[in-house]
């Protein structure tokens, strides 16, 4: 049974039309743009193109923690500013990007926290500036608009890594200094946990398609990414590695989400597939039960004859890799493992 349904889902998906051409494939991937590595002494500016915060706490620990790692830390004119959830109004949050591009003073830009509205902001944003004054741009959740949109429109490699309100752990620091302080050609491999268990138990990957594929980087959040779907600031799928990750969805949401890349042609052009944490997506209340994550992800996955593993290191987890968005990387999905393939940072 669980095999004829399927059978019957890659069928149906198969046959499902795209989106109209003009979104699915009408922009080129731009030329890769790789910024100067960071280095200490360099000013780190902290922006917030998503939700407000409310405590002061965490804006003083990013600081901290940045000036741990030898930076000096400027805040973005708006950084606490507030419009209902928002960090401010569109303009002021689309403001501080460009503000903080166009500042010479300014060698790197991290966001302060997700939340929700960084699509809103993307037709605000100066891409020409950026192309001239490229710089290090990361963060993740819903930065996921803001990256994949930078590295859509100006060929910028930017970065799904920890923000400012992070946990700034020694695996997560270990990762971000390598990849854009250290200009390391990394492979990430997640870090394995046996504590005093007979076998591991933590940090486990899953190979759901085995196999090598290179192509570049995209992916992030997936309920932000799918949001982006028919728009010039979604990334162009064409032998790319899709990276995915999500927090407190249910599973038919995910699925619903997954659907979306599906029907609009997304993962039928991709070369590799990598899973982070699925953090809290359970069952929910469905009346008749509901598919397991795994089965969603079989479903989807299975069906592309690419590699494909699931568990890495990197989403609504305390532990978090650095994953360069626009670069081009190779994925190894029996060994659980994804490498640059040059460095990301010059």
């Amino acid at each position: 049974m669980q095999d004829e349904r399927r059978r019957f889902m890659a069928a149906a998906l198969a046959g499902t039309a795209t989106l109209p051409a003009a979104a699915a494939a009408a922009t080129a991937r731009p030329a890769p743009l790789r910024a100067r590595r960071l280095q200490p002494g360099d000013t780190v500016a902290l922006i917030n193109p998503s939700g407000a915060i409310y405590e002061r706490e965490p804006y003083a620990i990013a600081t901290e923690s940045l000036q741990a790692l030898g930076f000096k830390v400027r805040e973005a004119p708006h950084l606490r500013a507030r419009r209902g959830h928002f960090a401010g109004s569109d303009a002021e949050r689309a403001g501080d990007v460009n503000a903080m591009f166009a500042d010479p003073g300014v060698q790197g830009i991290l966001a302060m926290t997700g939340g929700s509205g960084g699509n809103r902001i993307l037709p605000l944003v100066d891409y020409g500036l950026i192309r001239r004054n490229p710089k290090f741009l990361g963060g993740y959740s819903d930065l996921t608009a803001l990256i994949n949109a930078v590295n859509m429109q100006t060929g910028l490699v930017t970065f799904h890594c920890p923000m400012g309100a992070s946990e700034w752990n020694g695996f997560s620091v270990q990762w971000l200094r390598g990849a854009v302080m250290e200009a390391q050609a990394l492979t990430l491999a997640n870090q394995l946990e046996r504590e005093d268990a007979l076998v591991q138990s933590g940090g486990r990957t899953t190979t759901l398609r085995g196999g090598r594929a290179r192509g570049p980087l995209v992916g992030g959040n997936l309920a932000v990414l799918s949001s982006m779907a028919g728009s010039a600031y979604w990334p162009r799928f064409d032998g790319a590695v899709l990276f995915l990750e999500e927090v407190n969805e249910y599973i038919y949401r995910v699925d619903r989400m997954l659907s979306t890349l599906k029907l609009a042609g997304a993962l039928d052009r991709l070369a590799g597939v990598v899973l982070g944490a699925f953090t809290k997506c359970g069952p929910g209340d469905g009346g008749y039960g509901t598919l397991t994550l795994d089965e969603v992800f079989d479903d989807y996955f299975m069906p592309l004859q690419v590699p494909v593993y699931a568990g890495a290191q990197f989403g609504h987890i305390k532990k978090k890799f650095t994953l360069p968005v626009g670069l081009e990387v190779e994925i190894d999905a029996d060994a659980g493992t994804l490498r640059y393939l040059q460095p990301a940072v010059l």
